[in-house]
């Protein structure tokens, strides 16, 4: 695992996941398999429409009701509309909005950095309710991984997500779920906001959770893997991941799980892939990712799960079942951005400021877009090969010290990072970038 910062983050998890939404995160699934539509696309084709906020874009894009609803470090949630990207409706918080949404019954759920979790209404951008937790904030240290200077208090640069909402759609009892940096997973009622209960970790919670089959499964900064009722919010099991030997905040579970064929998998910053009996917990393969943090959320299809690595550059095909490998793809930067799977292809972003297609099958790129800050400044930040090297952005600068590892992820941004996991939805692709966009591109 790399130090000071080298490391790479992930993703996703801020993905969203609503049961009626037409085309939210891993197409409308709590369980969070990824699969989008069985249309077989070839190629990303040319750019439909970009908006421009006003910051950052790690939230993920979520397609419903002829909208894209998509979160900034502006401090707003945007309603765009999704044919002419037109803006249709902001709503602003007191903090950045690196959660992502999730629709249900023309509501919008979605948290921000101000503490609150928000309900408003999808068509209109009014507040329905508002939820306050016991505070957001990213994760971090003193002397963070044993930078310079020992006694300062550092956030991690690659924290970028908070957990995004999954709502358990009873008509009678609809419960929307999400995890907070106060160390709850929360279940509210969707129509109310009212609190049914709250399940104490003992680390901050920044990924979302997933519901299968009557369970909610999250991951904790405190490394491990919970499995509650999601009507009463009694644990089940729970399944400890590695820990850090010092700093043990820093190896907790970032990626969202994903629930297939009973079994749950997820990675964490331990630099582990797991695959869980959904049941009792127990672990039924683990695949070592070479020391790399697996922090976005795979998707499932064909007995094949499908992930992304931060510091080998890795998109990966492992057999459900074993854990084996089956297709082995490297991109040029880290891959937080959580693959969507359309067809036989696959369609994820990495730091770099590429969005990627690859054949599912072969393991081949299909198709690659870049952004236009990487093609203006990809030669001047990236390697010779066109890849990430944390040693050369420091342009000589002592890389153990904290601010050299900011310097160095502001000029990652020049390239325009996609964090962001993107959206499927007749036939276009949808993403946010570092760059401040949202995309729309058509794919064929």
């Amino acid at each position: 695992m790399f130090k000071y910062l080298i490391i790479a983050f992930f993703l996703w998890s801020g993905v969203a996941y609503a049961q009626t939404s037409q085309s939210s995160m891993f197409a409308s699934s709590p369980a969070h398999t990824g699969v989008y539509t069985s249309n077989n696309y070839t190629s990303i084709d040319d750019v439909k429409w970009k908006f421009k906020t006003g910051g950052k874009v790690f939230s993920s894009p979520v397609v419903c009701n002829g909208m894209v609803y998509v979160g900034s470090e502006d401090h707003n949630l945007y309603a765009i509309d999704k044919i002419s990207g037109k803006l249709l409706w902001k709503f602003h918080t007191g903090g950045a909005v690196h959660s992502s949404a999730a629709v249900y019954k023309n509501v919008v759920y979605f948290g921000s950095y101000d503490g609150f979790y928000y309900a408003v209404n999808a068509t209109t951008g009014k507040l329905k309710w508002k939820f306050k937790t016991g505070g957001e904030k990213k994760v971090g240290a003193k002397g963070l991984w044993t930078m310079k200077p020992a006694d300062r208090y550092m956030d991690d640069l690659f924290d970028f997500f908070l957990s995004s909402p999954v709502i358990g759609a009873d008509s009678y009892d609809p419960i929307v779920y999400f995890g907070s940096s106060d160390g709850n997973l929360y279940a509210l009622h969707a129509l109310t906001g009212k609190k049914n209960w709250a399940f104490k970790t003992n680390g901050l919670i920044h990924n979302s959770p997933a519901l299968y089959n009557g369970s909610i499964y999250f991951g904790s900064w405190d490394t491990f893997l919970y499995s509650i009722d999601a009507k009463t919010g009694h644990l089940k099991w729970k399944f400890e991941t590695g820990k850090e030997p010092v700093q043990h905040i820093l190896e907790g579970i970032e990626g969202s799980p994903s629930c297939s064929g009973g079994i749950i998998y997820f990675g964490s910053r331990d630099g582990f892939f797991y695959a869980l009996d959904a049941f009792n917990g127990s672990m039924k393969w683990k695949y070592a990712a070479n020391s790399s943090w697996v922090i976005n959320t795979a998707a499932v299809k064909d007995n094949v799960v499908y992930l992304g690595t931060s510091d080998t550059f890795l998109f990966l095909g492992l057999d459900a079942k074993t854990g084996q490998e089956k297709i082995h793809y490297k991109t040029n930067g880290y891959v937080y951005s959580s693959p969507a799977l359309a067809g036989n292809a696959a369609f994820f972003g990495d730091f770099t400021g590429s969005l990627y297609a690859v054949d599912i099958n072969s393991g081949k790129l299909i198709s690659k877009f870049e952004t236009p800050g990487k093609k203006a400044n990809a030669k001047a930040i990236l390697d010779s090969a066109g890849n990430i090297d944390f040693n050369l952005l420091a342009k000589g600068k002592d890389i153990a010290n904290y601010d050299t590892n900011v310097y160095g992820m502001d000029q990652l941004y020049k390239l325009g990072s996609i964090v962001s996991s993107p959206s499927i939805s007749n036939g276009v692709i949808y993403f946010g970038s570092a760059d401040q966009y949202v995309y729309a591109i058509n794919l064929k």
